[in-house]
């Protein structure tokens, strides 16, 4: 956005981080200031029964005892193209004393639309893009620290799995666990486990990572919460187990920097795998994939699924 007295006479603020988004509604709003400053400042949620004349009335309204009217129009579908054409009209020629801030999820780029907001000027468009799995944990951290707390990685990884992705409730949860610190300390992930409640779907990887550091408690928590089939997880594992054993091997060789490359992955996603590795005893990954295979004859079989999956987790974690 536009620095102090620059302001553009509209924007778009367009992308699925809604906490992005908010922020950059309300430093709009913080530019609206004054006794006149509830009638300079008009947010309007799109419906089925706005009318273009409706809207065009407001952005044409001059402002009161100011320099500048913010109409904010938050818009959580898509635009009616009545709507969406008084709009591209509307940028060809925009009221200079109003700025026009369209808020949206999302909206493609080879619209009209889109090109008429991109048109207005420099960085008159805000992407609020989603952040990506492996830029969250860290973006969680910085996001403690805006409350005055720290979170290490893994506390980070356990908010995350526990509230998912959005970047609203995560803000929300910090500032919660921020506030039982007292305002100053570090987040642990028990401190998480202990005050905040998993509403989001648990992920196969986060189980398949407990499994590898052969936390026993935790992987059993975590298979309960599972949905899918016992064959589908076993596949997960097996393929899991097969990277260890080859994390292993090129360690060994004094070859770990190629395990990405040998399996087909990214680094930040083999990070742990050699450490993980390391925490098998010698045979001890082979035996456990002759287990895999004799509970994939198992179930195939009819076996109970529950006993046989929980009897595996319990050997690759040690504890049986």
């Amino acid at each position: 956005m536009a620095e102090k007295g620059a302001l553009l006479p509209a924007y778009l603020i367009v992308g699925p981080d809604e906490l992005k988004r908010k922020q950059s509604v309300a430093r709009l709003r913080a530019r609206v200031d004054g006794p006149f400053a509830m009638f300079n400042l008009e947010e309007v949620t799109v419906t089925a029964d706005l009318e273009p004349a409706e809207l065009l009335s407001s952005l044409n309204t001059l402002p009161m005892g100011a320099e500048r009217r913010v109409v904010v129009l938050e818009a959580t579908d898509r635009l009616a193209k009545p709507i969406s054409e008084t709009l591209v009209d509307y940028l060809a020629d925009p009221n200079t004393s109003c700025t026009l801030a369209l808020v949206t999820p999302s909206l493609a780029k080879s619209t009209r639309l889109y090109k008429a907001f991109a048109g207005v000027g420099p960085r008159s468009v805000i992407e609020c893009a989603a952040k990506k799995g492996r830029d969250l944990p860290p973006y969680v951290q910085k996001l403690a620290a805006s409350h005055g707390v720290s979170i290490g990685y893994e506390a980070a990884r356990e908010l995350l799995a526990r509230v998912g992705d959005s970047t609203t409730m995560l803000d929300t949860q910090i500032k919660a666990l921020a506030a039982l610190l007292g305002g100053s300390g570090t987040i642990t992930p028990e401190f998480v486990a202990a005050n905040v409640a998993r509403v989001a779907e648990v992920k196969p990887w986060e189980f398949l990572d407990c499994l590898c550091s052969r936390d026993a408690h935790r992987a059993l928590a975590l298979y309960r919460l599972l949905d899918g089939s016992a064959i589908g997880l076993l596949s997960l594992v097996t393929g899991r187990l097969r990277e260890l054993v080859c994390a292993r091997s090129l360690d060994a060789r004094g070859s770990a920097a190629l395990l990405a490359e040998e399996l087909g992955k990214q680094d930040w996603q083999v990070k742990n795998h050699v450490r993980w590795a390391r925490g098998f005893a010698r045979g001890e990954l082979e035996a456990l994939l002759c287990e895999c295979a004799r509970v994939e004859r198992a179930l195939k079989s009819g076996a109970e699924p529950k006993d046989e999956m929980v009897r595996l987790i319990a050997r690759v974690c040690g504890a049986h």
